[in-house]
């Protein structure tokens, strides 16, 4: 037995290698799980065939009482039995219902939805909302009042923060039309009884319904680190690329009209670019030049005037302050007081403004983006209700059809969609270059391609269980639920090797008994080898399973901070540990069977 456990825990180390891949957040989030689990595999794979073998020399001895003696095992052979006999009597039917029970598996599988990585809940939230450009700092004050009002009356809010616009920091270049409002919870024994964060923001979308005020509520943590990766703050994003900014605007304009008509978009935000107001000096040079102006004194009396300047510096103990001086707000505040600005001569004589420039309000960008060294603009659409993956293919294909893309336009589909298909991409090539290695492997240990044929065969039955436990519990595929999938399938091999280990073993004994006999082999020696096999290891493989889902049941109902993507890697463990029985203990032997009794005579 060896061999098998060295082979099976080795398959079992190299079942992680699409684990290893993932990069950016995936992989900083289960590289760690990966090498602990590696580690612990080829630790155990090295001592299985190097000092386990010697401490059973030294421990095993004496007088050694027979599995039977054991109440709990005699139970479970005396029940295994019959049915063993009934998979014997009816191989092929067996087979026949685990390929039903895969291909049934097929609904679940269908209608699990996918996504990146499952929303974590960090005990906060943070409520982001955008306004149109244009806004006055005023307006924004107010708006920000009111909405940070109407958060601190819900009795889980602890505390509220809002801001408007940028921090005095170079990395926040956010307009002074987005709003960003941190909402400290209360601990949850302290909510209302019945009462989620899904729920409470549910509750709180409904009582800030504003008009031109599309609420997005997103995870503090999670929110910076997609900001920083994809400058998205919602799980969806698009950036329409081109040369012109007006027509960037219309494209995006229309992509919202059609994905506000989806189902699932709770709020969709495209950028108005052009749409912020600026007051527009274009100095005349002929005017000025009849009063011996030049462009840089015109445009200095327009900065002193209106923007300011530091004449000295106030020194305050430790502390400097810049003193500003320009003109009084009674005398900027309109477009005609502007005009009417006093601009000195160089015969010291004032005139207006008007009088060598032309001013008035035009509209403009209120921030140039560029993305790959174009002109872009984003789109910012929140999702509900719906998975991820179904929503972005639903919505490529309306816009597609919908939406008809100008010469030099184009579009990008980001946020965590963009993680998505990047996981998938770098999986859906070395997934397959791990399944080489697997075959590799059990050949090298089994020595004839019917064996491996058997595990790679019916190991499509293990993940059955996974799929329903996860279609039970509303989960969709991600990333963390693909590494469940992973170190269940690396059990459900191992497993296998084992028990067509044990009925290799008892085979050869018969094999040998009838050759030492000059005898032929029959079928019923072939029928006690598979009884005989299997029932000492239905004990291991019951040890196995209860101790796997005793070990898990407490992370898949765990409830907290960081439980979110642990319960996603425990559900398919759990629910495949069970398909993993049937198919070790009834598909394997009726498999067997069937190949080694073609080769002997009734």
């Amino acid at each position: 037995m060896g061999p098998a456990l060295f082979f099976s825990l080795l398959i079992i180390t190299f079942s992680f290698l699409p684990v290893f891949v993932l990069e950016a957040q995936e992989g900083r989030l289960f590289a760690p799980l990966a090498f602990t689990k590696t580690y612990a595999m080829a630790a155990a794979a090295g001592l299985s065939i190097t000092v386990v073998p010697v401490l059973m020399g030294y421990f095993i001895r004496g007088r050694i009482r027979p599995e039977t003696q054991n109440p709990i095992n005699r139970g479970l052979i005396n029940g295994y039995r019959p049915l063993l006999e009934w998979v014997l009597r009816h191989p092929r039917g067996v087979l026949w219902g685990a390929l039903v029970l895969t291909l049934v598996s097929a609904y679940p599988v269908l209608k699990i939805g996918t996504e990146f990585m499952p929303d974590m809940d960090e005990g906060d939230l943070l409520y982001m909302p955008s306004t149109l450009p244009g806004l006055s700092p005023g307006k924004a004050q107010e708006l920000l009042g009111q909405t940070d009002r109407i958060l601190k009356t819900f009795p889980e809010v602890e505390r509220v923060v809002g801001k408007a616009g940028r921090a005095e920091t170079a990395t926040d270049p956010a307009p002074l039309s987005m709003f960003e409002t941190t909402i400290k919870l209360k601990p949850k024994s302290e909510w209302r009884p019945n009462t989620t964060t899904k729920t409470l923001i549910e509750e709180m979308r409904a009582a800030l319904k504003m008009p031109g005020l599309p609420d997005v509520f997103v995870m503090p943590i999670k929110t910076r680190i997609d900001m920083l990766t994809t400058g998205i703050r919602t799980p969806v994003g698009i950036k329409v690329t081109g040369p012109d900014l007006d027509g960037i605007e219309q494209v995006g304009r229309r992509i919202e009209e059609v994905i506000r008509a989806l189902s699932g978009t709770v709020s969709v935000y495209a950028e108005r670019i052009t749409g912020a107001r600026y007051v527009d000096v274009r100095i005349n040079r002929h005017a000025a030049a009849r009063y011996g102006l030049n462009v840089m004194d015109v445009q200095e009396a327009v900065a002193t005037a209106i923007g300011g300047m530091n004449v000295t510096e106030t020194v305050e103990g430790r502390e400097r302050y810049p003193v500003n001086l320009r003109y009084p707000t009674a005398l900027r505040d309109s477009l005609e007081r502007i005009r009417a600005l006093p601009v000195v001569t160089m015969s010291g004589l004032p005139i207006p403004l008007s009088d060598v420039a032309d001013v008035r309000i035009v509209d403009g960008p209120d921030m140039i983006r560029s993305d790959n060294a174009r002109l872009s603009g984003w789109i910012s659409i929140d999702i509900a209700g719906r998975d991820l993956g179904s929503y972005v293919v639903e919505a490529q294909k309306a816009v597609r059809e919908q939406v008809q893309l100008p010469a030099g336009y184009a579009l990008t589909w980001t946020g965590q969609y963009e993680y998505l298909e990047r996981a998938k991409q770098r999986l859906s090539l070395v997934i397959p270059l791990t399944i080489v290695i697997i075959l590799l492997l059990l050949y090298l240990h089994f020595r004839n391609t019917a064996e491996v044929l058997i595990i790679l065969g019916t190991l499509p039955l293990a993940l059955v269980g996974g799929f329903w436990l996860l279609y039970a519990m509303d989960y969709n595929m991600s990333v963390a639920v693909g590494v469940g999938f992973i170190a269940l399938g690396g059990v459900a091999v191992e497993i296998g090797v084992v028990m067509l280990a044990y009925l290799d073993n008892a085979l050869a004994e018969r094999v040998e008994s009838r050759r030492k006999r000059g005898q032929q082999l029959t079928r019923n020696d072939l029928h006690e080898a598979i009884v005989e096999g299997a029932l000492m290891r239905i004990r291991p493989v019951t040890m196995t399973k209860v101790a796997i889902i005793v070990a898990l049941l407490p992370i898949l109902w765990t409830t907290g901070t960081g439980s979110e993507p642990m319960s996603r890697i425990a559900a398919p463990m759990v629910g495949g540990m069970l398909s993993v029985a049937i198919l070790t203990l009834l598909v394997i032997p009726a498999a067997y069977w069937l190949w080694k009794a073609r080769a002997i005579k009734h």
